[in-house]
């Protein structure tokens, strides 16, 4: 397998009905954003890797029975994959059943480079209420703000505030948590107050408007190194501007 730090990208949007096209949109959004690559393989019920020459028409089938199964490019030296699932009531944010949409990409230069545009092809194509992408070594970190310990609340590491689990943020709009590049749709923005010209200044310089007229938003210029102080300053800057993410505002 590839010895590259993975880029680790999850999106969060409205559960999958009926005849859903979001998932082959992620899927081709994802291609789109990356040149040359196709995802063009599933994994059996035996855990092997089998071709999909039908893989749209496969794709759409399961999206019928509520599924976005893993699709990926039989690289071993570059795997690139993403898949979905669905979250009941009683897991997503304001009682709503959600889409998670999971993707996970060596970061090598050329994502690095494309990065945003994948991101936002991913969240634009399965109609995302927010998303993030970040490194797979930040990632840890970030999760340890959400996961409860033994002894009760989360216990974050390096100064991070803990964050309320999914099924307790009042709206799904609001985003659980931050990362590198961060996904806000339009609405999403609005409910945590981005942007705000007098306080975003640094921000919405890396920042672009997407074409549904949410945001992608990035905190520092390289991959998001939390071992690195200016890049923990960033994240916890970020932070304390919206109070929101995670479920810290007062109600």
């Amino acid at each position: 397998m590839t010895s590259r730090s993975p880029l680790i990208i999850n999106v969060y949007a409205p559960a999958l009905v009926g005849n859903d096209h979001r998932t082959l949109a992620a899927v081709h959004g994802l291609e789109r954003a990356l040149p040359g690559l196709r995802l063009e393989w599933r994994v059996t019920e035996r855990h092997r890797l089998a071709a999909l020459p039908q893989r749209d028409a496969w794709l759409a089938e399961e999206a019928t029975r509520g599924e976005f199964p893993m699709v990926c490019n039989n690289d071993e030296r570059y795997p690139v994959m993403i898949s979905g699932m669905q979250r009941s009531a009683d897991e997503g944010a304001g009682g709503r059943p959600q889409l998670q949409v999971h993707a996970k990409l060596p970061l090598d230069a050329a994502v690095v480079a494309a990065v945003a545009d994948v991101l936002e092809a991913v969240a634009e194509g399965a109609h995302a209420f927010w998303g993030q992408a970040t490194p797979d070594g930040a990632s840890g970190d970030i999760a340890e703000q959400i996961a409860p310990t033994l002894e009760g609340p989360p216990s974050p590491p390096r100064g991070l505030p803990a964050l309320k689990l999914f099924e307790h943020i009042r709206a799904p709009e609001i985003p659980y948590y931050l990362g590198w590049l961060n996904y806000w749709s339009a609405a999403a923005a609005q409910a945590i107050g981005f942007p705000d010209p007098a306080r975003d200044a640094e921000l919405l310089s890396r920042s672009r408007r997407t074409a549904s007229g949410g945001w992608v938003v990035q905190l520092t210029d390289a991959p998001l190194d939390l071992d690195n102080p200016a890049h923990l300053d960033a994240l916890l800057r970020a932070y304390e501007r919206f109070p929101e993410i995670g479920g810290r505002a007062a109600p």
